[in-house]
């Protein structure tokens, strides 16, 4: 999966051929069409697996009995981490997944493939509006600007167009989302 998702994030997902990720992956071509009957397929697997390791990661967080605040301090943490380790996990996501939505239309309609990782985002913001932590707010401009951020930084990471290393704006990126949702009386 990690190759499909190099090679999607690096090429496009109209550039890659299905002869690519079966070289990349050592195998026959015939033998990828065993696992995936065809190229979207394969892409929706892979928004799929990519998001659900943010997912059960967050998942994590969401579990710790730690406050709100340190729950987005964990999870830009992890996140940028992930930016930073696997940068073809999120790289797929928004060059691929964001960017050829119609690869994705049938089969993956609203969130339907990344439901997990938006569920997990749900319970972290409702979790916090109920310990007054957060203010109470609609979900879709919480979660648009949560993700608009990281994303944001995502992008910028991979356009090797930040003057300092990666992690070193994990507290400043944090802080800024958390002054965004805390509640104040």
């Amino acid at each position: 999966m990690e190759n499909s998702l190099k090679l999607f994030s690096q090429k496009g997902f109209y550039n890659t051929t299905i002869p690519d990720i079966a070289k990349a992956m050592s195998m026959s071509v015939g033998n990828m069409y065993n696992y995936f009957s065809s190229k979207e397929e394969l892409a929706k697997f892979a928004i799929k697996y990519s998001t659900n390791i943010l997912a059960e990661e967050l998942k994590e967080i969401n579990q710790l009995n730690i406050s709100s605040k340190e729950k987005i301090y964990t999870f830009v943490r992890r996140y940028l981490e992930n930016v930073q380790n696997s940068p073809e996990v999120i790289e797929y996501f928004l060059r691929v997944y964001l960017s050829n939505r119609e690869v994705f239309k049938q089969g993956c309609e609203g969130f339907l493939c990344v439901g997990e990782f938006v569920t997990e985002i749900m319970i972290l913001l409702d979790d916090g509006a109920s310990k007054k932590e957060f203010r109470e707010q609609e979900f879709f401009p919480a979660f648009s600007m949560i993700m608009g951020c990281l994303g944001g930084f995502a992008f910028l990471s991979g356009e090797k167009v930040l003057d300092k290393d990666l992690l070193s704006y994990s507290d400043a990126v944090a802080d800024n989302i958390y002054r965004a949702l805390k509640y104040e009386e």
